[in-house]
C-alpha cells in the first residue's frame, strides 16, 4: 500500500537508529556539560584540608555543607527547567535536530531527578517520542520511546489519587497514543494506527470530564487527533467513518478561524479523495472547488499551491467520466501546467508530472495529436531533469510510440519504442514487466509493418504486371 499523500514529502530515506546511552551521538551530546571554571589550588587545599577551629565554626561548616547538598540536589531541576525552555525556543526557530537533542537531555535529567519509574520521567520519554515523530519524521524511534513510557504512565494513572497529577498523566497518555498511532500510520499499518488513536481519543475524553469540559493548551489538539483518526479510518477503508472525522475537523476549523483560512485547503483535498473513493465524483469536485477558491484568494492564480489544486480539480473532472466535464478537465490541466511552469519552471517534477497526466487524459479522449505534441515539447525538459536514461524519459518514448502506432506512423513508432526499450533494459532489466511489454508491442509493430510493406510490394508488382499484359494485348 502506498504512503498517503500527506505523508510523502515528510519522509526521507535516512538511516533509522534507535538511540541508546552507549551508541547514539545524540545521547553523547546531552552528557557534555558546559566548560567548568577550574578551582584555584589554594581553594582546593582549603576545602580538602580544613583547618581546625572552634565548635561554633564546626557547626557553621556543617550547616553550610547541608545547604550545599540541597543546592546540589536542586541543580538538576534548574537544568531541566532551562532545557524545557530551550526546547520551546528551538522549535519556534525551526531548529528541529537541536530541539530533539534537548528533549533527550530532558529525559536524562528527569531520570536523575525522579528515577526511571516515575510518571514524570515517562512523560519526558513521551515528549521525546513525539519529538522524533514531529520534528524528525522518524516513526521507529518514536514508537520505541513511547512503548518504554507506556506501562509507567498506566501504572501511575491507576494508582494516583491527585486530580492534578491525573490530569498531567492523561495529557501524556493522549500524546503517547497519538504518537504511536501516527507512527504506525506513517508505516502504512492502518489497523494498529486506528487502535492507538482510539485510545488517545478515550484519554482525551476522560481529561475533558476531569476538567469539566475543557482541554485547552494540549500539545496534541482535538483537531490533530480528529485528523489522524480520519486518516487511519481511510487507511482501513472505513470511508464513512473517515468522512465523519474530516467533516468534524472542517467544522472545528471554520468555527475557530474562518471559512477562508489556509488550514481548510488540505482538509478539502483529503475529503475530496474520500468522496472519490465512495464514487461521489460531483461531491469531490465541490470540495476541490472550495480548496481552489481559497488558494486563488490567498495565493493568486499563479502559485504552486493553486497549481496543485488545479491539477487535483482537473483529475476529479476527468475521473467523473461525464462528457460535460471534459472541457473543465482540460481547462484546469492547462491552468495547472501554466502555473507550475511560471512558478517552478518547465523542468520541475510537478510541471512534468502534470504534463504526463494531461497527456494520458488527452489520449483517452481521442486527442492523440495534442498529446504527442505536448510530450515531444516536454522531452528536453525531462532529459535535463531526470537524465537521458531515466524511467520518466522511457515512459514518454513509450507513450509517443503508442500514439504514432495508433496514427499509423509505424516507422516513427518503431524508432520511439526501440529508444524506450533500450532505456527500460538499463533502468529495470530485460525481464521486467515493463521491458517485456515494450518488447511485445515492438515485435507486433515490426510484424505489422513487415506485412504491410510486403502487401504494398505485391500490390505494386501486380499493377505493373497488369499494365504489361495490357500493353501486350
Amino acid at each position: 500500500m502506498a504512503s498517503p499523500p500527506w505523508a510523502r514529502k515528510k519522509m526521507r530515506a535516512s538511516p533509522i537508529r534507535i538511540p541508546t546511552v552507549s551508541n547514539d551521538i545524540d545521547w553523547d551530546f546531552c552528557f557534555r556539560s558546559p566548560q567548568q571554571t577550574e578551582i584555584p589550588a589554594h581553594q582546593q587545599t582549603n576545602e580538602l584540608c580544613p583547618t581546625g577551629g572552634s565548635e561554633e565554626n564546626e557547626e557553621e561548616t556543617k550547616a553550610k555543607e547541608e545547604e550545599e547538598a540541597m543546592d546540589c540536589m536542586s541543580h538538576p531541576k534548574d537544568k531541566l527547567a532551562q532545557s524545557q525552555k530551550r526546547v520551546a525556543q528551538l522549535i519556534k526557530e525551526k531548529m528541529n535536530t537541536q530541539a530533539n537533542k534537548e528533549l533527550i537531555r530532558c529525559v536524562i535529567l528527569s531520570r536523575i531527578i525522579f528515577g526511571d519509574h516515575h510518571w514524570k520521567c515517562a512523560r519526558a520519554l513521551t515528549n521525546l517520542a513525539y519529538g522524533y515523530l514531529t520534528l524528525r519524521g522518524l516513526p521507529v524511534q518514536a514508537k520505541k520511546h513511547a512503548a518504554s513510557a507506556k506501562s509507567t504512565l498506566l501504572t501511575w494513572k491507576a494508582n494516583t489519587t491527585s486530580n492534578k497529577e491525573k490530569e498531567e498523566i492523561l495529557e501524556a497518555l493522549v500524546m503517547l497514543y497519538y504518537t504511536l498511532g501516527v507512527a504506525w500510520l506513517l508505516q502504512n499499518r492502518g489497523r494498529e494506527a486506528y487502535f492507538n488513536l482510539q485510545k488517545a481519543e478515550r484519554n482525551m475524553k476522560e481529561l475533558k470530564e476531569l476538567r469539566k469540559g475543557g482541554v485547552c493548551e494540549l500539545e496534541v489538539s482535538e483537531k490533530d487527533l480528529t485528523l489522524a483518526l480520519g486518516r487511519a479510518s481511510l487507511a482501513i477503508h472505513r470511508l464513512n467513518l473517515a468522512l465523519a472525522y474530516f467533516g468534524k475537523a472542517i467544522g472545528d476549523v471554520i468555527a475557530a478561524k474562518s471559512d477562508r483560512t489556509s488550514d481548510l485547503i488540505s482538509l478539502y483535498e483529503e475529503t475530496a479523495q474520500i468522496e472519490q473513493l465512495r464514487k461521489n465524483h460531483n461531491q469531490a469536485i465541490q470540495y476541490l472547488q472550495q480548496a481552489h477558491s481559497i488558494c486563488v484568494s490567498l495565493f493568486t492564480e499563479v502559485s504552486p499551491k493553486t497549481a496543485e489544486t488545479s491539477a487535483l480539480l482537473a483529475k476529479a473532472y476527468a475521473m467523473s467520466g461525464e462528457a460535460q466535464h471534459r472541457d473543465a478537465a482540460e481547462i484546469y490541466f492547462i491552468k495547472s501546467i501554466n502555473a507550475y511552469g511560471a512558478t517552478l519552471g518547465s523542468e520541475d517534477f510537478e510541471t512534468l508530472n502534470t504534463i504526463a497526466e494531461f497527456c494520458k487524459w488527452l489520449v483517452q479522449n481521442g486527442k492523440k495529436q495534442e498529446a504527442h505534441r505536448l510530450l515531444k515539447s516536454s522531452l528536453k525538459s525531462q532529459i535535463i531533469s531526470y537524465g537521458d536514461y531515466s524511467k520518466n524519459v522511457a515512459e514518454s518514448f513509450y507513450n509517443m510510440g503508442r500514439i504514432c502506432f495508433a496514427k499509423g506512423e509505424h516507422r516513427r513508432a518503431i524508432q520511439l519504442l526501440r529508444k524506450c526499450l533500450m532505456i527500460q533494459i538499463l533502468a529495470y532489466g530485460g525481464e521486467h514487466s515493463k521491458s517485456r511489454e515494450t518488447k511485445s508491442l515492438l515485435t507486433l509493430l515490426q510484424r505489422t509493418s513487415s506485412s504491410s510493406s510486403r502487401w504494398r510490394r505485391e500490390a505494386i508488382s501486380g499493377r505493373r504486371n497488369s499494365t504489361y499484359k495490357g500493353t501486350e494485348a
